[in-house]
């Protein structure tokens, strides 16, 4: 097959989890015979604002068309964050162009509904992987501003127009006056309402072009139930490449306990938290290490060296080769995954358990379904950082502890790659097979050329 492979973003600049599930796929359908090409989202602060430059390049073996735009000088930006037209025209073109056997996409940031509806309307069958909430939910985690998690998308578009309107830079100052911020709050601008109520019906109809639509976990599935009939939603979790992880030496129970962070740095991820947790804790003789591997957000970054800078045992290592990978975890005792929004599937705790590393995650989402507390690996209530401590503490208590759970790693199964791949093969034949005999369902509020654009 012919098959073009679109997501927000792609390596070398982007290396966190759909990037590397978007690499992984494409280089695992290539040693298979078929013919794969990706498109990413490179840059959207710089360039035009009217035009989509295009540039085409390989990224060891994968033939990669790199995107840019001016975004943030878009006549209608909040608009086109969802629906751009430069996107649909650009994509318009390349599926008359290239005429594609199936289109995989990853998630709908940046890459927006537009492009969705130029497959839909060329007749090439659509497959949507959901690494996020970004279909349901303008922040594309469900969580508000102030922190809390949403348990679905509120009903009144409005309370998402007031949880953005909190998320725009030019507002950010109002935190300092409350009675400011509660009335502003409270009053959101109509249009800031008319624009939420309009995303969810372009995401609507996207998710109506699309013939297999693919939950990385049961907690994403169940929230989607209601927005894709159940022939079209399908699970299916991310499978692992299991022997490059078993090849080197486990740890077992040692004078230096080390815990890690691995992945995208960011406050989303919830790094703060570890960091607060793990400098409270009582060491009881045993010496304590913190790793925390990855890049991310240079402020955020700045922000938790800071708040590390007094405390030697907390070591940032960095961006790091994802072939490095295993070589990391067999340094490691446990994994933390103490993200605060509702993960979908993380690889991390995918690929902890495939080099037999216990994992401390928080209690909600796809983590929850991953992580046996107590067999292998422990839970916290998510957000907070004195449970966290009290998982890390009592980690530091008792050494048997972590025997057991890292025993208990190793009796559990992980996909395998291979596994979930051949499964993938099965969606796309059905995607294929349903796109043959389904008539187009965009009207013209829906097409790619729009009048609102």
């Amino acid at each position: 097959m012919r098959i073009v492979l679109p997501v927000h973003h792609f390596p070398p600049r982007y290396v966190a989890g759909a990037e590397l599930y978007t690499y992984r796929l494409a280089k695992w359908l290539q040693a298979h015979g078929h013919e794969v090409e990706v498109i990413a989202i490179e840059d959207i602060e710089s360039g035009s604002a009217t035009k989509v430059a295009a540039v085409h390049d390989h990224y060891h073996g994968v033939p990669v068309w790199r995107l840019s735009f001016n975004l943030l000088k878009a006549p209608r930006r909040q608009l086109w964050e969802f629906d751009n037209p430069l996107l649909g025209e650009w994509f318009t073109h390349y599926f008359q162009r290239q005429r594609p056997d199936l289109a995989h996409f990853q998630a709908g940031y940046l890459i927006g509904v537009a492009p969705i509806f130029a497959a839909h309307q060329a007749r090439v069958p659509i497959v949507l992987t959901l690494h996020d909430y970004w279909y349901l939910c303008p922040q594309h985690t469900l969580q508000r501003s102030d922190g809390r998690l949403c348990a679905a998308p509120p009903q009144d578009p409005l309370e998402c127009a007031r949880c953005r309107l909190w998320n725009r830079h030019p507002y950010h100052h109002l935190e300092r006056w409350p009675k400011v911020r509660a009335l502003a709050a409270k009053f959101p601008w109509p249009a800031d309402g008319e624009l939420m109520a309009l995303r969810r019906q372009r995401a609507q109809a996207a998710l109506d072009c699309v013939a297999q639509v693919i939950a990385l976990s049961h907690f994403m599935a169940s929230l989607f139930a209601e927005h894709v009939d159940a022939e079209r939603l399908v699970l299916c979790r991310p499978g692992i490449d299991i022997e490059r992880f078993q090849k080197r030496p486990e740890r077992g129970v040692g004078p230096v306990l080390r815990f890690g962070y691995v992945g995208q740095v960011a406050a989303h991820k919830g790094v703060h938290l570890l960091i607060e947790a793990f400098q409270s804790l009582q060491e009881r003789g045993r010496q304590l290490e913190l790793h925390i591997w990855g890049g991310g957000n240079p402020a955020y970054i700045a922000l938790l060296k800071q708040k590390a800078a007094r405390d030697p045992r907390i070591v940032f290592h960095g961006r790091f080769a994802h072939e490095r990978l295993p070589e990391i975890l067999s340094t490691l005792d446990y994994v933390a995954v103490p993200s605060v929004w509702y993960e979908n599937s993380p690889l991390a705790i995918l690929e902890a358990y495939a080099a037999h590393v216990p994992v401390i995650s928080a209690d909600q989402g796809g983590m929850a379904e991953l992580v046996n507390h107590g067999q292998d690996g422990l839970q916290f209530r998510i957000g907070d950082a004195g449970d966290l401590a009290r998982a890390l503490q009592r980690i530091v208590d008792e050494p048997e502890l972590t025997v057991r759970l890292q025993q208990g790693v190793r009796m559990r199964s992980v996909r395998t790659e291979e596994e979930e791949m051949y499964q993938l093969l099965s969606i796309y034949e059905t995607a294929r097979a349903i796109a043959m005999t389904e008539p187009c369902k965009l009207d013209d509020s829906c097409s790619v050329k729009r009048s609102d654009n």
